[in-house]
């Protein structure tokens, strides 16, 4: 009984030791295939909690240092859009938003098996950009239709959830979670469409919170250690 015992520990030591894919692996390259976002409020918008789904719109390098990772990600989205401003009877908006950000952060895996959560945090660069026409939504309204464009700026904090499955040597399956905290610079230009294009402006520093609910993607190991 004892060398059974002693057999079966023997065997799932084993197993753990083989099972730490991306541990054994200097680099590691990554795309998001898929991720459910917030992005920062536009304006007055009134649908601003709502969440988007975008679609490989992201890509991650990894330098592994067993059991730690650190991450450098880029994320990109450009899309239409069209939303209520102000009230949901008040004015529509239509136009083109643009959504990149820049992070660098690490992450810990708990254990090395096959599947493995981890948690970790990233910092850097976001910036949000959108370009539309404003119109109203009330038919007793004569107000004339005008130009938007407001840029945010800012520094973002991320800590993140993760779970990943290592079903082959060489690649990875994962799934995480993670809050952004937006601390930005918004600056707001409004063109009237009148006979003196009369221009306003508007300046403003806020923080969003900005819940991600899941991103899953594809990682790949590289350069195997010695």
């Amino acid at each position: 009984m004892k060398k059974l015992i002693l057999s079966i520990f023997c065997l799932f030591t084993s197993y753990v030791a083989l099972a730490q894919s991306d541990g054994n692996y200097n680099y590691s390259i990554g795309v998001r295939g898929y991720s459910l976002m917030q992005f920062p409020k536009i304006l007055h918008q009134t649908n601003s909690q709502d969440y988007v789904d975008t679609y490989l719109n992201g890509v991650m390098v990894k330098f592994n240092d067993n059991q730690i990772s650190y991450r450098l990600n880029a994320n990109y989205f450009r899309k239409d859009i069209r939303f209520a401003n102000q009230c949901e009877n008040c004015e529509i908006a239509d136009g083109k938003v643009t959504d990149y950000s820049f992070k660098i952060g690490f992450e810990k895996s708990i254990n090395y098996a096959k599947v493995q959560p981890y948690f970790g945090t990233d910092i850097g660069f976001r910036a949000n950009q959108y370009t539309g026409e404003i119109k109203t939504n009330n038919k007793l309204s004569t107000q004339m239709p005008y130009n938007v464009d407001a840029d945010k700026n800012g520094f973002v904090i991320a800590p993140l959830l993760g779970l990943k499955i290592n079903p082959v040597k060489n690649v990875s399956f994962f799934a995480e979670t993670s809050l952004d905290f937006y601390y930005s610079y918004e600056r707001q230009e409004t063109i009237q469409q009148d006979a003196n294009n009369t221009r306003t402006f508007a300046k403003y520093n806020k923080w969003e919170f900005l819940l991600n609910p899941v991103s899953v993607g594809i990682q790949i190991h590289l350069v195997g250690r010695n």
